[in-house]
């Protein structure tokens, strides 16, 4: 709403009225917070099954007795008021059917002298999280969870590029899947391509698709995944892991909307809004010449940092709530009070992906509906390596050192598939044993299984 001059008290009515023509929620409040309006869209959302005329805007949304810059929360009045513009905050409201976050819009109305005598807030809810333990989604309400939640929310609407920076097990696709859903492409595909288990050699024909006869196998045109996240987002996970040669591609795609097949000669158009997400210090990469700096500016336009779990330990609660629900539907788990206190003191280098380890380990070891801090304890030193440590790869002699190559390929070839066996195939967990990336393994792998 764009309106700049307060109505007088006569001209309220007239002003409910073109609110109830609005299909979001919308308010009016008076600098005292005291409601005098409230559209048909806001008392559906909203409506408690009582008038919200005449009570402050802090106790019905918050249920808090002073203001919300009074009591916590950032409150978009008290910024106004510093600004004397339109401010945009997130609040957790409280609706009928529990807390959720809401994206709140404030536009002060002026009178003669220009000072705000009315403010009219626009409230949008942002269903891609939860305040609450719930089925799906992003859960949390620590502070810096909240803070990520506010970027997500205002870059979410737009086309900008989003790169999402953050430990491994943090919940980047959660949150690419909230920044699509944030946005007018939310109908369309998200595509995720999992970067770090393409190999080289495959991963520009699976990204750009290929032409038939492009190369030995290509016995038919296919369509890449940039053609199939048409109309919607493409989400590039570990996007530290892509070969250089095909970063030059990607930045071109992302300069002009445009690629080519591999084999092909005609240009295609990409419709497509680009979230990317590493663990890696892509600073330093750019610095070591691993990464394309243009491209890391590109992709970066709108960086986002995921806290670890360790910032906001606040929100374990909710999240053994949530995850204990989705892990066990049928027993309903719940935490000893010693259990959870356990928990609250654990680092979790893991972050969310190792506290929903130990959870499903927990349940695992208990039989009844509580766990205790015994079976906590049991799941979290189940989760620590034990020595001996996977052994290391051999290095290979120079050549022309006088060694057999023969030999050692297979001596190294054995330790892996020793090394790989012990985790049970996975080879992500392989990698990390092992201190080096998922690419590297598979190279690696490739080259011991070559003939010579």
């Amino acid at each position: 709403m764009n309106a700049t001059r307060a109505p007088a008290t006569d001209e309220l009515p007239e002003l409910s009225a073109f609110l109830e023509s609005l299909p979001e929620p919308h308010i009016v409040f008076d600098r005292r917070y005291r409601i005098v309006a409230a559209n048909a869209a806001y008392r559906e959302q909203f409506g408690t099954g009582t008038s919200v005329i005449g009570r402050t805007c802090y106790a019905v949304s918050h249920h808090f007795s002073a203001p919300c810059d009074q009591s916590g929360e950032s409150c978009p009045l008290a910024r106004s008021r510093e600004s004397g513009q339109r401010e945009r905050v997130l609040h957790l409201h409280h609706t009928p059917q529990g807390e959720a976050y809401v994206n709140i819009e404030l536009t002060p109305l002026r009178d003669a002298q220009g000072a705000g005598a009315y403010f009219v807030e626009k409230m949008e809810p942002l269903r891609v999280a939860q305040g609450t333990a719930a089925a799906q989604g992003l859960i949390g309400r620590s502070a810096p969870f909240q803070a990520m939640l506010e970027l997500v929310a205002r870059v979410g609407p737009s086309q900008a590029s989003v790169l999402l920076l953050g430990e491994s097990g943090t919940g980047k696709e959660l949150v690419a899947r909230a920044v699509h859903d944030a946005s007018p492409r939310a109908a369309r595909p998200l595509v995720v391509v999992d970067c770090a288990s393409l190999p080289e050699t495959l991963f520009e024909s699976e990204l750009f698709g290929h032409e038939k006869g492009a190369f030995t196998g290509a016995h038919a045109a296919k369509a890449g995944l940039i053609e199939a996240a048409a109309g919607g987002t493409l989400f590039l996970d570990e996007v530290g892991d892509i070969p250089l040669a095909i970063q030059v591609k990607l930045l071109r795609l992302l300069e002009s909307g445009t690629f080519r097949r591999v084999g092909g000669t005609e240009w295609r158009r990409a419709d497509v809004r680009l979230v990317s997400a590493t663990h890696r210090d892509l600073y330093a990469m750019v610095a070591d010449g691993r990464f394309r700096e243009d491209l890391f500016y590109r992709l970066s336009t709108f960086p986002i940092h995921l806290p670890p779990l360790r910032e906001r330990r606040g929100d374990i609660p909710l999240l053994v709530e949530a995850l204990l629900a989705r892990l066990a539907p049928a027993r309903r788990l719940s935490l000893a009070p010693t259990a959870m206190a356990r928990l609250a003191q654990h680092p979790f280098p893991g972050n969310v992906r190792e506290l929903r380890n130990v959870l499903e380990r927990a349940a695992l070891l208990s039989d009844g509906a509580v766990v205790g801090t015994a079976a906590i304890e049991r799941a979290l030193a189940a989760g620590v390596p034990r020595a001996p440590a996977t052994p290391k790869l051999a290095t290979p002699p120079p050549r022309g050192a006088g060694r057999p190559l023969r030999p050692l390929r297979e001596a190294e070839l054995e330790v892996l598939r020793t090394a790989l066996a012990a985790h049970q195939g996975n080879r992500e967990a392989l990698a990390r044993a092992l201190g080096v990336s998922l690419r590297t393994l598979y190279r690696k792998l490739r080259a011991l299984q070559a003939p010579g």
